[in-house]
């Protein structure tokens, strides 16, 4: 009874051990696999990494650069250079995560969330960053110029990430939103070099309409500040309207942008006192009443 027991005991015994060197085989090649996918991703990922380093440093190399030609403000070319790198360097990131096998999903949702709390709670603010940026890379305008814009006339004091400061010619400053003006129309009085004086003569009916060109043009030539052919084209005076009460004069007049206002008004002041000198009389508001 005892040796008819003890061979089964045996079979079995070789049974398990054939079992457990075949699941040992399996798991070794199963750790193999997955070391060589795994060095594979890692070396992938490296790879990645190290290009993407390179990427990151050239784009940083050529942002640099462009902001240098268009003589940024060095405080914006250090942020937007800062800012720029931190991005690159989060979609590096991410990229070689993923290269790794790791699931991105979350983590970009993650982000993402982040991303809409942060542009919500801020979106009046980044709108005027953003808005400042722009400005100051394409330059609309720069300090000093005189300009118009959301219903505001002045000089331009400065420039902030946030906000322009404009002083009135009543010395008042205000601060416009650079999204605002980003966005909205500017009307730049001191980008060109040189400037059109727009003027309306009125002169009573009767008079004659040589006499007043003449007087005008005698004027316009006198005044040197005043410029003619081939500089800008040539002081120009035609009867432009038969209007109710007066006959008016359209007078045109070019001149260099920091001349414009010393004109405008030297220019009223002279046509008064010629117009006086040679009796052309000036108009008044006329109402005739028929009695029957």
């Amino acid at each position: 009874m005892i040796l008819i027991e003890a061979e089964p005991l045996k079979v079995g015994e070789m049974a398990l051990e054939a079992v457990s060197n075949g699941n040992l085989d399996q798991m070794m090649k199963q750790v193999i696999t997955m070391g060589i996918d795994a060095g594979k991703s890692i070396l992938l990922a490296l790879v990645i990494f190290i290009v993407g380093r390179y990427v990151v440093k050239f784009i940083n190399h050529i942002v640099a650069r462009t902001l240098e030609r268009r003589k940024v403000d060095l405080t914006i070319q250090s942020f937007l250079k800062s800012f720029i790198n931190i991005l690159l360097m989060i979609l590096l990131i991410i990229t070689v995560v993923s290269a790794l096998g790791i699931n991105t999903t979350s983590f970009a949702a993650l982000l993402a969330s982040a991303g809409v709390a942060v542009g919500m709670a801020l979106s009046g603010n980044l709108q005027n960053l953003a808005g400042g940026l722009i400005l100051l890379l394409f330059k609309p305008y720069k300090v000093g110029d005189f300009v118009e814009a959301q219903g505001v006339s002045g000089t331009v004091k400065a420039i902030q990430i946030f906000h322009t400061i404009i002083t009135t010619t009543d010395n008042k400053e205000v601060f416009i939103p650079n999204g605002a003006l980003s966005s909205g129309t500017i009307k730049n009085f001191s980008r060109n070099e040189l400037r059109r004086v727009d003027q309306t003569v009125s002169v009573e009916y009767g008079t004659d309409v040589e006499k007043v060109r003449q007087a005008v043009l005698d004027l316009a030539k006198a005044d040197k500040r005043i410029l003619t052919e081939p500089e800008a084209p040539a002081p120009f005076v035609e009867l432009g309207e038969l209007a109710d009460s007066s006959v008016n004069f359209t007078v045109r007049l070019w001149v260099k942008t920091a001349d414009y206002w010393g004109v405008w008004f030297d220019m009223n002041r002279h046509v008064y006192e010629e117009f006086n000198r040679r009796g052309i009389g000036f108009p008044f508001p006329q109402i005739q009443v028929h009695q029957s």
